[in-house]
Order: C-alpha cells, then structure tokens, then sequence
C-alpha cells in the first residue's frame, strides 16, 4: 500500500475539519432556516478543489476562493470554510504561484469588501482587518518556504559541486604524484642500473686483457648497486608512507656537482659560472635531476665516455649545457621518457628544455630553469 505525502495528509485533515464543521452548523444555527443546495455544493467544491492543491495549485485557487467567496453572503449557514483559502493561497505561494496568490488574495479581499458596503454588514471590520491580514501572511509564509526550499537545494547543490571539485583535485594530485614518482624512479635507477650495464661490459671486455681495470669496473658496480638499493627503499618508504628516518644520503644538488658528474663513469669537463649554493631547493633539485638524466643518456647511448658540462647562474636563471662528439643519436633510442621527464622537470619550473643533434657533431641538451619564474632577457626582448 503507498504511502501518503504529507501534504496530502494535511489536506484531508483541513477539508474533513472544514466539511465536518460546516454540514454540523445547522444543528447549532440558532432559528429556523434551512440548508439550501449553496450549503452543499459550495462546500463539496471548495473540499474537492483543496485536495487539488499539490498538483494544480492555481485552479484549486481559482475554484477554492471563488467558492469561499460566494458562500458567505448566498448560503443559509456560514460554515468554517473561510480556512480552505488560507491553504490554498500558501500552496500556490510556496509552488511558486506567487502572482495569481496575490491577485486572488487581492481579489476575494476587494469582493469581500465591495460586499460590505451595502446596508447589510455579515462581518465588522475588525473581522475584515483580521481575514485580510491572514490573507497576506498565508502568502507571505508560502513564499518564505519557497525561498527556504530554493537556498537549500542550492546549498546541496553547492555542497555536491565542492565535493565533485575535491575529487577532481585529489585525482589530479594523485596523478601528479604518480608522474612524480615515475620521474624519480626513472631518473634515479634508470641511470644507476645503465651504469650498472656500463661497467659490466667494461668488466666484460677487460677481465682477460685488463685485470685491473675489470676490478675496478666490478667495484663500480657494487657501489653502484648498493646506492640503486638505497634509492629504492627510500621511493617505496615514500609510497607506503611509513614513518622513518631521514635519507642518510644527501639529495642531488648543484652544489655537489663533482659528485654527481663522478658517479656517471663518464670523464666530464665541467665549465661552471655563477654560485651555484643557496638556490631554491626544487630548481636545485630539477637542474641536479636533468644532468644525471643528460649524461646517463651520453653513457648508455652515444658510444663516447666524454661529455662536457656548462652550467651558468645569470639574470635569475639556471642554464644548463651537455654535450657529447658521439654521432648525433644519442635519444633516438629507448623508450624516450628520459627526455619527456626533463622537459617536464623545466616546465613545471617555468623553464624550457632543448634536446638534439648538434650541427657539428654529437648531441646537445640545454636547460633553461628561473629561479623565481620570470622568463629569460632574451625572451622578454
């Protein structure tokens, strides 16, 4: 069995008080008139038009007011039907009918007055003042919940929109962060592994020939090894965000360059111009991160194991330049994220980043990072 809404509850509760209270008025009436057929029908429309004030509330109005009206000064008997109206008249208001509430309102008032004029009075004006104030204030309610309705569904709306943009965001931030890692992850073991792969063939080659050089290589490797290990523990300690303690090893920086150029296995020469302490950590850290991932790339792609590094701090920028004699391919193989991740180190600096073959041999890579976001004098001319 369906449920009954509230509404209609409420509307069976008045048209049964209403109907009760005015087919009983007889029997209370003092004298000796009888009912006539305006004291039944005028009744049964009024009822009949109030039930139908959730699903048409202007001609519930319209038949409810026009009722009330007539019944007053025709019928034999005034019964308790002056309530049905002030329903009425609140259900269209608060179905957004404000208009024709008052315009009815307004016209059953000036009826209701126009009707008083005569030498005959059936209400004084205190009763008038009192049903035309409760005229107004039914209007007057069913607008406030109108409103009230509108700011609620607004604020849910607002409320589900925010919620909507946290997911959003979160997403995006997750994104982000896995883009971050995989940069990391590639920059970090990319690099030591390919090293790694290096001196094993190094050791490979020189372990008959060469004893001493194949030690070496093998010592590399250990080395490097033990750091990749490191580095890996630290990355997977950061996803499962466990509390621990602090990397022992210091991060890549710009200020310990030499160490950096040192573990490629790659003899560098190093051209350096500006200081290069006191940077902003994430423009040290990017500019650390593009010279491991440009000379790892010298080591595992261009055939040579020299390269030539210039790194210049001048008018709030970081410009960064490797180059190698090897024969110009030196990122045409491999899966190409090692230049995707530096191109996006730079940009999310608000740098730029320029990789390719250079027009007298071997391959160039020149980095461009602000310090502060603004962009290079040359580009601003």
């Amino acid at each position: 069995m369906p449920r009954m809404s509230s509404s209609t509850v409420v509307s069976l509760v008045v048209v049964a008080i209403a109907l009760v209270g005015t087919f009983l008025t007889p029997l209370i009436w003092p004298g000796d008139a009888r009912p006539g057929p305006l004291d039944v029908v005028l009744p049964l429309a009024a009822a009949g038009g109030t039930l139908l004030r959730t699903r048409q509330p202007v001609a519930a109005l319209v038949i409810v007011t026009a009722s009330v009206v007539v019944y007053y000064p025709l019928a034999a008997f005034d019964g308790p039907l002056i309530i049905l109206p002030f329903v009425v008249l609140f259900t269209a208001a608060d179905r957004g009918h404000l208009v024709a509430a008052i315009s009815t309102g307004a016209a059953a008032l000036l009826a209701m007055g126009l009707g008083e004029t005569g030498d005959v009075r059936h209400v004084d004006d205190s009763v008038f003042l009192l049903i035309t104030g409760w005229v107004v204030a039914a209007i007057a309610f069913g607008g406030v919940t109108r409103n009230r309705r509108a700011y609620l569904h607004e604020a849910e709306r607002r409320a589900a929109d925010a919620e909507h943009g946290r997911e959003e965001e979160a997403r995006r931030r997750a994104g982000e962060e896995r883009l971050r890692i995989a940069r990391e992850l590639h920059d970090v073991l990319g690099h030591n592994i390919s090293l790694i792969n290096v001196q094993a063939s190094a050791a490979l080659h020189g372990l008959k020939r060469r004893p001493e050089d194949a030690e070496a290589a093998l010592r590399t490797i250990k080395e490097t090894s033990r750091e990749t290990l490191r580095e890996l523990r630290t990355t997977l300690g950061v996803l499962r965000q466990v509390d621990e303690d602090a990397p022992v090893a210091p991060a890549d920086s710009l200020a310990r360059v030499d160490e950096l150029v040192a573990a490629t296995g790659l003899t560098v020469r190093t051209e350096l111009t500006g200081p290069l302490d006191e940077l902003p950590t994430e423009v040290d850290l990017a500019a650390a991160r593009i010279i491991r991932e440009a000379l790892t790339n010298v080591s595992r792609h261009s055939g040579v194991s020299t390269a030539t590094l210039a790194i210049t701090n001048e008018s709030g920028h970081i410009v960064i330049r490797v180059e190698d004699d090897g024969p110009g391919a030196a990122y045409t193989e491999g899966s190409g994220f090692g230049l995707q991740g530096m191109r996006e180190r730079a940009a999310a600096l608000g740098g730029t980043l320029e990789a390719g073959p250079r027009p007298e041999g071997g391959y160039r890579v020149v980095a461009d990072l602000p310090l502060n976001g603004a962009p290079h004098p040359k580009e601003a001319r």
